[in-house]
């Protein structure tokens, strides 16, 4: 765990700190002189007994107690350093800088996990190894620089890498954003990303802890642990924004089932961050951009007044936000008419609202005044405004700062002339203000924003079904594909709604199961995985002579052991299903079955367990939606019995975690109801 000697040290020692100031030792110990640390400063050097003007000590033995050692040598001295600081120094808190560790050999490998027990020992606090190190407000432990302006409302930043570190802030400072904390955590030997947010959230103090969260990961170890405590943060009034590196995978997976085939190791991430409430980023512009719109009062809307000087980028911008579900309403009336007086002819106030190339800052002004107080069908404002370098625009920006501080509604400004106004954004940047020199990257973050929901309340409510049930049937079944009974059984259990059906294994019971059940019916093969591959459905079975027929012809098919018989529905294909990712849990997809499914690959997922509320975002994100709620005449479905089986299905897979693989395809729904025609579990124990 971070503990405080990490995070407020009272003194520091870089060990293996250098007059060259272009090695790690040396810059990391400039950073934290330049930073104005306030504790005790020591070094260690084996050569010099000085180093930038603070005594060196040649042993590390020779060194009093010190709260946090930045470790700046060769991996393998590490540990014999740490076994002395933590044994005669009472050191309780490291970075090291160093590589060589785990990212590199095997023997690194050893290192680390030696470093590790012995700061465990102690229930001490390691970020890195392997990484460039830690900034706050009370020292500057990186070797790097930028080194950003330093504010308890600024950004927590944590980076699973150490140069990408460097380059979101590099993409960041200059537009203004500012940071409370950056933590790199490299190799994240004790503690990664997980860990450090864990520690945000149980000290999180309303009053003085940054409400803004940056993160960079590449690896997530403990989802859950993330999960936890990223809905958490956001629950307690946070937002937090992230870039998951390694996306893509080389190579599709080996798959029995549509579920398997259709979930990756990044659905699930992506379906963890939906969960948690966590906006997902692309890219360094994009997470800055998230940033900084996070450092502004938040939407309560989605309702966006563009007020402009120039048309191309108001239409650019316009489209961005539209294609992202925000709204651009129209402005019409006797209040827009007022407000057309106070401009130049030839003004536009229909929104966007074009000011024109010669509008005034007092223009400016009362536009705002306008939308913040007379448009209530307005909720937050855009602005941009540059300069084609003819005169200053000081006034303009210094308008736009005074109408930020006292509006009600938020205003983004974009002010894109970063070289012919390069002194008044500074300016302006200086007020601690932010800008958006690209507005179709703003746009397209508003509207990523807008689109990710909240997380759900920390208890929620679920299905009752019979656990005691599923365990039974699983604890006493083997790995592989379940029989079609016990398929049955399980979803009987979990309370979905199943067709009625049979299975038979002569034909003068095929014969009597079909009669009873109803014709027309359908019957399928039991045994091989694929079905309808190998001739093993027929549908629209109508009569005993056909029942007879079939089933002596099906029989014969390679790995049929029975036939399963059962009536003939109709509806709309629909499909749901659960595959296991490891470390994450249960994906739950569903989509439209059929063709939808098998072309289109149109679906949705989630992470078990699913809320109804997460279900119905589930269906209602589904490009085939228009087809579930009926279109054109054709019968929709029984959307709350589609939800509630995306919910049981969930529920189930929680209670019985050996599923690997559910398929439920087709569900056949229709308006009164939802219905599982054909089912797989597959079981790995």
């Amino acid at each position: 765990m971070i503990n405080e000697q990490m995070i407020n040290p009272r003194s520091i020692v870089v060990i293996g700190g250098s007059n060259n100031i272009m090695k790690p030792g040396g810059k990391v110990l400039k950073n934290i002189i330049d930073g104005n640390f306030k504790g005790n400063l020591y070094v260690t050097n084996l050569k010099e007994d000085e180093v930038q003007g603070i005594k060196s000590f040649n042993d590390t033995k020779d060194l009093p107690h010190v709260d946090l050692a930045i470790l700046a040598i060769a991996a393998k001295f590490c540990p014999q350093t740490i076994e002395i600081l933590t044994r005669e120094k009472q050191t309780r808190a490291f970075i090291i800088l160093s590589a060589g560790f785990s990212e590199e050999n095997e023997e690194g490998a050893k290192l680390e996990g030696q470093i590790v027990e012995i700061i465990n020992r102690v229930n001490g606090s390691l970020i890195g190894p392997n990484c460039i190190g830690v900034l706050n407000q009370n020292y500057s432990g990186v070797f790097t620089t930028p080194i950003p302006k330093l504010d308890s409302q600024g950004c927590d930043f944590i980076s699973g890498s150490g140069a990408t570190a460097v380059f979101i802030m590099e993409a960041g400072i200059p537009n203004g954003l500012t940071f409370s904390s950056v933590y790199s955590v490299g190799n994240s030997a004790q503690m990664g990303v997980e860990e450090v947010l864990k520690h945000m959230d149980e000290n999180f103090d309303p009053e003085k802890s940054s409400r803004v969260k940056l993160l960079y990961i590449e690896n997530i170890d403990k989802p859950e642990m993330l999960l936890k405590h990223t809905s958490s943060l956001i629950r307690k009034g946070c937002r937090i924004a992230a870039i998951k590196a390694g996306s893509s995978e080389a190579g599709s997976r080996a798959a029995s089932s549509h579920t398997g085939a259709l979930a990756s190791p990044d659905t699930a991430v992506d379906a963890l961050f939906k969960k948690a409430g966590i906006v997902r980023c692309n890219s360094r512009e994009e997470l800055t951009t998230v940033a900084g719109i996070f450092m502004h009062k938040e939407i309560k809307g989605k309702n966006i007044a563009v007020i402009t000087h120039a048309g191309g980028p108001a239409v650019m911008l316009t489209d961005a936000l539209s294609n992202g579900g925000l709204e651009i309403p129209h402005i019409d009336g006797k209040t827009a008419g007022e407000l057309l007086e106070h401009l130049y002819p030839g003004s536009s106030v229909a929104n966007p609202i074009d000011f024109l190339a010669t509008g005034t800052a007092e223009q400016l002004g009362t536009i705002i005044d306008y939308c913040d107080q007379k448009f209530d069908s307005i909720d937050a404002m855009i602005v941009i405004f540059g300069s084609p370098g003819l005169f200053e625009v000081y006034e303009v920006y210094d308008i736009l700062d005074e109408k930020m501080k006292t509006c009600k509604k938020p205003i983004f400004p974009v002010l894109p002339s970063i070289v012919n106004v390069k002194k008044e954004i500074e300016h302006f940047l200086a007020k601690g203000r932010i800008n958006f020199p690209d507005e179709v990257i703003l746009g397209n973050s508003l509207a990523k924003i807008y689109n990710t929901a909240k997380p759900l309340p920390e208890k929620i409510e679920l299905p009752e079904i019979n656990s005691r049930k599923i365990r039974k049937i699983i604890e006493e079944s083997g790995n592989g594909y379940l029989q079609p009974d016990k398929v049955q059984e399980l979803l009987d259990a979990a309370g979905i709604n199943r067709a009625g059906e049979a299975i038979v294994i002569s034909e003068l019971e095929a014969i009597k199961k079909a009669g009873e059940l109803g014709f027309p019916v359908v019957m399928k093969v039991v045994g091989p995985v694929h079905k309808s591959d190998v001739g093993g459905v027929v549908l629209n079975v109508i009569s005993k002579e056909e029942v007879a027929k079939e089933f002596n012809r099906m029989m014969k098919i390679k790995e049929t052991t029975s036939i399963l018989i059962q009536p003939m529905l109709s509806g709309t294909e629909l499909f749901a299903g659960a595959k296991l990712e490891p470390k994450f849990g249960h994906m739950v997809l569903c989509g439209l079955g059929g063709i939808f499914i098998e072309v289109l690959k149109d679906v949705s997922y989630g992470l078990a367990p699913l809320t109804k509320e997460e279900a119905s975002k589930m269906v209602k994100d589904l490009n085939g939606y228009g087809i579930i709620k009926g279109a054109r005449g054709q019968e929709g479905v029984n959307e709350e019995k589609f939800i509630e089986t995306i919910v049981r299905l969930s529920v189930l897979v929680n209670v019985a975690p050996e599923i690997f693989e559910m398929d439920l395809n087709p569900l056949l729904g229709n308006k009164k109801n939802v219905v599982a025609v054909d089912a797989r579990i597959r079981i790995e124990k």
